[in-house]
């Protein structure tokens, strides 16, 4: 029987990454996966999706080259190859994961592919082999939460209804698609299929969509999606299912609705099959776990969407790195008040920290500076001068305390904010810093400019 110093349960961005930092740091590691290595983000998520969404940008850009001074005289001839842009999604996956696995097998980690079931906190069964283990890291993570509703079942065993998973793998794009939740990854697909020529609705239960973004995020992107023709139903509930018709309840109103495909984007539900033996410390999220990233039962860790803090990738990964160390005696942790979210929607949106919202909340006196992409040379010069970035920065010392930005390239930009914000970094420095010309980082350093007095290139009172 082979004992290992640490067994990685999941093998998704937080349970490969944790793996890999294992096996770095000395460790006998094991990693045990029932799927695919790279969990949800490389095979069903962050990677799939980002890969369509370019191709919905480029098809988008084409339609809209008349803007860029290139005529094309017969439009109707340019078409979309569905068949083509999911043979290249696939092919990027099978490039990213097979990466994952020679890594994984170049440091030394031990992969079994099988459900792991914990036995006790030093034993774990896999395909009917026994593992002994020092320290297990629980990365098993979550599943898209099916609402309890009449038809619901039918509709998904039918084909109509699906998560996201199944809406990446459909034989062809919809005429017609209804969304049934306007978080993040709702409104992700809802842009994609929108800017593929699909007529798209999305059904929110309450006011406002990307509900936990900065009131200014949230009600922009609201706006730009309406304006390219996306329907937004907010305060209406959904009451039942009848395959591709769907029974709301629009503000008192009870009507149906009809598409051809339905997504339902509602939350996740941490994957707890194979832990009941444990009988760890549960909150409202998911396991719970103290700054250490360790449960309620000393030696196991619990990290990723399983834990319920940050159901992001990055984060993950970031745990995972935690709680290794953690195990290994160095002391570690992660200020989750400087965890980056981003949306790849059209166009990105790319946060970190408070929102004004929050800082107010928190006591702190505050500065809010806003810079408009409309006063930005390269926004102008590549046709993307939609959107803004806003930095919150406390007043008596210019500390940022949150930044969020809606532009082209935001996902990209927002890194910038996440390390000013781990050097505890102030707008004083942000503006001080030069930024190239031209580009968009500029509306970094304009609305620093703006914190800490005036911004150059838009007149301020």
């Amino acid at each position: 029987m082979v004992e290992y110093d640490i067994a990685v349960l999941g093998g998704g961005p937080g349970g490969y990454v944790a793996a890999i930092k294992a096996a770095q740091m000395g460790a006998k590691t094991v990693l045990i996966e029932k799927e695919a290595i790279g969990g949800v983000c490389l095979n069903w998520g962050c990677i799939p999706t980002k890969t369509l969404l370019k191709s919905a940008k480029v098809y988008k850009d084409i339609l809209n080259s008349e803007s860029f001074g290139i005529e094309i005289e017969d439009k109707g001839s340019i078409h979309l190859n569905w068949d083509k842009m999911q043979k290249r999604k696939d092919k990027i996956v099978k490039k990213l994961t097979g990466g994952v696995k020679i890594l994984l097998k170049n440091n030394g980690v031990d992969v079994i592919n099988g459900f792991g079931e914990i036995v006790d906190k030093n034993t774990l069964k896999v395909n009917e082999e026994i593992i002994k283990t020092k320290n297990i890291i629980i990365a098993t993570g979550a599943s898209p939460r099916i609402p309890e509703l009449n038809g619901v079942e039918e509709s998904i065993k039918n084909g109509f209804s699906m998560t996201s998973k199944g809406i990446l793998e459909l034989e062809e794009i919809p005429k017609k698609l209804i969304v049934i939740g306007g978080g993040v990854i709702g409104c992700e697909f809802a842009v994609l299929y929108n800017a593929l020529g699909t007529k798209v609705t999305i059904v929110q239960r309450s006011n406002r969509i990307l509900g936990n973004t900065d009131k200014d995020i949230r009600e922009t992107m609201a706006k730009i999606m309406k304006k390219e023709g996306i329907e937004i139903l907010y305060n209406t509930g959904v009451e039942g299912f009848d395959n591709n018709k769907i029974f709301i309840n629009e503000g008192g109103e009870k009507r149906t609705i009809e598409a051809d495909k339905v997504l339902i984007s509602m939350g996740n539900l941490p994957n707890l099959k194979g832990l009941e033996k444990l009988g760890l410390k549960m909150n409202q999220k998911g396991i719970d776990t103290n700054d250490r990233l360790e449960t309620s039962i000393k030696g196991i860790y619990a990290i990723g969407d399983v834990n319920g803090r940050y159901m992001l990738a990055h984060v993950a990964s970031a745990e995972g790195i935690t709680a290794v160390e953690n195990i290994m005696g160095k002391e570690s942790s992660i200020d989750y008040d400087r965890v980056p979210s981003c949306i790849y929607s059209f166009p990105e949106v790319g946060t970190v920290g408070l929102t004004e919202a929050q800082a107010k909340d928190r006591g702190h006196k505050i500065i809010v500076s806003t810079f408009p992409l409309s006063a930005n040379g390269k926004a102008l010069a590549e046709g993307e001068s939609n959107g803004f970035v806003k930095i919150i920065a406390d007043e008596k010392y210019g500390e940022v305390l949150g930044v969020h930005i809606i532009a082209s390239h935001a996902t990209d930009m927002i890194a910038e904010a996440v390390t000013t914000m781990e050097l505890e970094g102030t707008v004083h420095e942000l503006s001080k810093a030069i930024h190239p010309h031209p580009t968009l980082s500029e509306i970094v350093m304009e609305a620093a400019h703006g914190a800490v007095d005036k911004p150059i290139h838009i007149f301020k009172k």
